[in-house]
């Protein structure tokens, strides 16, 4: 366990040190190099086998691909399978550090974060200047998909503990269980938990061009059908091993011994800490996952960070600068006008976020009934205006935006914080929850007056071409 003092400072570690291995996936050998890092940097990869060197930081908002492993990609440049690192950087609770590789997918090793724990160990942990960032949940979070049983639940915490449940069909793994009470527990009971895969996977992972670096020695093999002579061929030769030594006992291949009876568990547990690091801070929180995985674990991490904006300040905008779309402009993109137009200008604009601006004057049509002794904006015009703005965002891309509309699907997680009211200048900030897929939109919005939330909601929208 930490001492007091690095507990609440945030840290890095002593001294570089480099790790070797293959890629899971690729096959490919890479070599990776941690270094210290200062104050406030996070962890970053940094693919030195690239021009220029790029970073891909550690946020849940650029994981990519999670059909084997959890993946990030920012301008382009692909770092993956970094969950096991993830995982032992922050259990051994280490804010800053450099991750230097020489490829695109971090080693595989033995299939856990014990390396990477060791590494850490040996190396040394230094303790930097600056007080650690914890965000600590005040309200509980939760992500589902009730057709397969998934549930993934946050609850407020004076602490970090996760209770995991795991079900599959196989009779050789079933039902099981793992629980963390904090990160403490990590490294001695559950940092040398390995993948694991069934044989009936395995077919499947190879079409797809995938495991090419999986072994014997990486990964836990369970026997969850009966293997023929051709398969009994086939396997060895993908393992490079002699077919005769391939043998089944107690429904693992080559009888490799679990570490714990809920190895498969503890490991789940293992990887769903890792998702969650990519929020980037330390988190007081209880969580209970049943059915996890790095897509939906993605999900939950996201709406961590979602939350976590709550507490930062709002969009600066400065009034000089030219908008980045004038009302011309947005007039081209939407289709709203008089009285329902309700966003002036866009003053920010990227890949997955847009910030817009709602001047509220007097003469707003809607304040000669709401209410015309003390006018107020109704709370849903400015989960409008903030729709109208996430518009911009979905629409900026398309080619004749003016033949495309938005249409609402859905809201969740309304809430209205603070009203507004005649003079105040909104502020719209729109954050993609998900990329947008097949015309489906996913945002996180939050409108603003000063520094204040007057109004924040999920919602979700289809671009839709318009009828001629």
């Amino acid at each position: 366990m930490q001492s007091e003092n690095i507990m609440n400072i945030q840290t890095t570690i002593e001294k570089p040190f480099e790790i070797s291995g293959k890629g899971l996936h690729t096959g490919r050998k890479v070599n990776v190099r941690l270094l210290p890092a200062g104050d406030d940097f996070g962890i970053r990869f940094k693919r030195i086998d690239l021009e220029n060197t790029p970073y891909v930081e550690a946020d849940a908002r650029l994981v990519g691909d999670t059909s084997r492993g959890t993946s990030l990609e920012q301008n382009g440049v692909r770092v993956c399978t970094i969950e096991h690192l993830m995982a032992a950087l922050f259990a051994m609770e280490i804010d800053n550090v450099e991750v230097e590789l020489d490829a695109e997918e971090v080693p595989i090793l033995d299939g856990s974060s014990r390396i990477w724990v060791e590494g850490i160990r040996k190396s040394g942990i230094a303790t930097l200047t600056k007080p650690r960032k914890y965000f600590e949940l005040k309200e509980p979070l939760s992500y589902s998909e009730p057709e397969s049983g998934i549930e993934l639940l946050a609850l407020p915490y004076d602490g970090f503990r996760v209770d995991l449940y795991i079900e599959f069909a196989s009779e050789v793994v079933g039902s099981q269980s793992a629980v963390l009470g904090s990160l403490s527990e990590f490294e001695q009971n559950f940092a040398s938990c390995r993948t694991f895969v069934f044989l009936s996977e395995i077919e499947q992972l190879l079409k797809l061009n995938l495991i090419k670096g999986g072994d014997l020695d990486n990964a836990i093999i369970f026997a969850d059908k009966v293997l023929g002579q051709s398969q009994i061929d086939h396997l060895a030769e993908v393992f490079s091993m002699n077919a005769d030594n391939i043998k089944i006992e107690n429904g693992v291949l080559n009888n490799v011994c679990p570490k714990y009876d809920n190895e498969p568990a503890r490991h789940k547990l293992l990887d769903f800490i890792g998702d969650i690091a990519l929020t980037g801070r330390h988190i007081k929180a209880r969580f209970i996952v049943r059915k996890p995985g790095h897509r939906v674990n993605n999900q939950l991490a996201r709406k961590i960070k979602n939350t976590m904006e709550d507490t930062k300040k709002a969009p600066f905008y400065d009034p000089n600068k030219e908008p980045v779309y004038d009302i011309k402009a947005i007039k081209q993109h939407l289709p709203h006008r008089f009285p329902m137009l309700l966003v002036d200008k866009i003053i920010e604009i990227g890949d997955d976020y847009v910030v817009g601006l709602k001047n509220v004057t007097a003469n707003e049509d809607f304040f000669n009934g709401h209410f015309p002794e003390e006018p107020v904006m109704p709370g849903v015009l400015v989960v409008e205006a903030l729709g109208q703005t996430g518009g911009m965002l979905a629409l900026k891309d398309v080619e004749d935006p003016e033949e495309y509309s938005t249409y609402f699907m859905k809201f969740e997680e309304v809430k209205f914080r603070d009203k507004v009211v005649p003079g105040d200048t909104l502020l719209l900030k729109l954050q993609l929850i998900e990329p947008i897929r097949r015309g489906i939109v996913k945002m996180k919005g939050t409108a603003y007056v000063g520094n204040k939330i007057a109004v924040e909601a999920v919602m979700m929208a289809m671009i839709t071409k318009t009828k001629k």
